[in-house]
């Protein structure tokens, strides 16, 4: 009977294929009789050349190497794509981005089981990356653990007149210091509380990583070292068969329901976790963001806030706001470490309160992410609350509508879309899109024009980077004859996101004589992946995942 999954490489029930298959790995020199001795270790990179979040991945590659081998593993690399947001934002390219998450999945689950490997290693730095690797560690069952690219430093930080704020508001009446805000001029994720670094953190929160690995910067040896250390401990959870259904479990995905609200994360988490949690075979409705809608935005990171993801790693990172959170947390939830998540607590404390306060001086007393609901999204959509003035909270106004993300930018330049308006931007969904892209460029179009009492709502996602009044996730989206596929120029429309509402005025008579007249904007899409994409993938409030 064999003991580890890499025995097939020398002990499957037929010896021709035996000798084969030693024949076909000798030529990568790997030695098959090691095999019979150490747990061969998958290692699943992102690195990429053109991606600042990714490029410096090799490196972290090569000393998880040294940590298997050191811990009596052998290992082998292969690596998924590493698509950027900011080089696929405003074209179509932004339309393949969600959909790669899931397409990562596949990839990473599909070769691991057909290469007969013992445990994984998954390298990662970004937006859709992160999420999908832990989909594949989901779906997996496997031993397997989690190592965070890291954030990077922006510009902002190295400019002479630096404040010590790096929030986009902050800079953006000076154009210099914008483009030094938005510059990267180290590797790692871009230092915002965005979708990359919401998704690094909470993997600390899942228990995936090891601890306080996370917010080390990409570019620090402290990387280096935790990137080894990754690599030993991987070949002991194999010899412990701590496997990933044993780390993600319901109480572990509550967990990170609780920390992306707390630290102010991306609403792209209604998209993410809904989607991890699926892959382990367990069902996040988008009713659990709702449930913990009393948890307090504890972090005032960029662009919520003045602070950094540097300032958050010095200040104690996501181990000591976990020790401040713990009373909102499942602390027995196994990690792999071998440990429950209240030992890594332990030795964790805050270094600077101002970045990390006390659960009861929390950056706002409110979670970060609110869900709405109404008329206009029954099936619930999302906000950013922790980005949005006091002042903005509650708004309403007529509808400028535009049916795609050409248009509503031209709109903003040209002048049409007028102070306190409601913006709304459809066909923009998982189908409608298709692939949800995110409208970022429409958000910033809106802040440069000083259009600051002036929301936006689509079916489409937004960036982790995004501030203001922007509600995304409308379900059901405008392809699927949602209610925002009807609304017209001038028609009244509130948002109360205290209050969790939506609302379009319209009589039901007259709602139902658009829906009678309404034809479906079909978009010209190319033949290949995302015409199989739009027929399978499920709605925004379900993850958009593919069925």
């Amino acid at each position: 009977m064999t003991t580890k999954k890499s025995d097939v490489f020398y002990a499957s029930p037929n010896h021709i294929v035996n000798t084969f298959r030693r024949g076909v790995v000798r030529g990568t020199g790997l030695e098959v009789e090691k095999l019979k001795r150490r747990p061969l270790i998958a290692i699943a990179n992102s690195h990429s050349e053109l991606t600042t979040g990714h490029n410096h991945l090799n490196r972290l590659a090569e000393k998880v190497k040294a940590g298997i081998l050191a811990g009596g593993g052998e290992c082998a690399e292969f690596n998924v794509p590493a698509p950027c947001d900011g080089i696929s934002m405003a074209h179509e390219g932004m339309n393949y981005v969600l959909a790669q998450r899931d397409l990562i999945a596949d990839i990473i689950e599909t070769h691991v089981r057909s290469q007969a490997f013992d445990g994984v290693v998954f390298i990662a730095g970004c937006d859709k990356i992160n999420p999908g690797m832990m989909m594949a560690a989901a779906r997996l069952e496997m031993p397997a653990i989690y190592l965070a690219g890291g954030p990077g430093k922006m510009g902002i930080r190295s400019t002479p007149n630096f404040n010590g704020s790096i929030d986009h508001a902050d800079h953006f009446d000076n154009q210099t210091m914008l483009e030094e805000t938005f510059n990267c001029t180290t590797c790692g994720a871009c230092e915002i509380m965005g979708t990359a670094n919401t998704f690094q953190c909470i993997a600390e929160a899942l228990g995936i990583c090891l601890p306080g690995s996370s917010n080390i910067p990409g570019y620090h040896a402290d990387k280096l070292i935790a990137a080894r250390a990754t690599g030993e401990r991987i070949v002991q959870m194999v010899a412990e068969n701590l496997t990933m259904d044993k780390i993600l479990t319901p109480k572990a995905i509550h967990n990170g329901v609780v920390t992306s609200v707390a630290i102010g994360g991306s609403t792209n988490a209604l998209l993410h976790l809904p989607a991890i949690a699926a892959s382990a075979g367990i069902e996040l409705p988008i009713s659990a963001f709702e449930e913990v809608s009393g948890i307090p935005t504890l972090l005032s990171i960029s662009p919520n806030g003045p602070w950094g993801i540097h300032d958050l790693w010095e200040a104690g990172g996501m181990p000591a706001v976990l020790k401040v959170m713990q009373d909102d947390l499942h602390t027995d939830c196994m990690t792999v470490t071998g440990r429950p998540l209240a030992d890594s607590l332990e030795s964790a404390r805050v270094v600077n309160p101002k970045v990390i306060p006390p659960r009861d001086q929390a950056y706002r007393p409110d979670a970060g992410i609110a869900v709405l609901r109404g008329n206009i999204a029954p099936d619930g959509c999302v906000v950013k609350r922790a980005g949005v003035a006091e002042s903005m909270l509650k708004c309403s106004g007529p509808a400028r509508c535009f049916n795609s993300e050409d248009e509503a930018l031209e709109g903003v330049e040209k002048g049409l879309v007028k102070q306190g308006e409601i913006v709304v931007l459809r066909y923009q969904g998982p189908k409608g899109g298709p692939g949800m892209p995110e409208m970022l460029g429409v958000t910033l179009a809106l802040k440069k024009a000083k259009l600051n009492q002036t929301a936006l709502i689509t079916d489409g996602r937004f960036s982790g980077a995004t501030a203001g009044p922007c509600v995304g996730h409308i379900c059901p989206e405008a392809y699927d004859g949602g209610l925002i596929a009807l609304i017209e120029d001038g028609d009244f429309i509130e948002l109360d996101i205290p209050n969790h509402r939506i609302h379009l005025q319209i009589t039901d008579e007259e709602q139902a004589k658009r829906a009678e007249n309404w034809k479906r904007i079909e978009k010209e899409t190319p033949r290949g992946f995302m015409r199989i994409y739009r027929k399978h993938v499920r709605p925004a409030c379900e993850g958009a995942i593919l069925e």
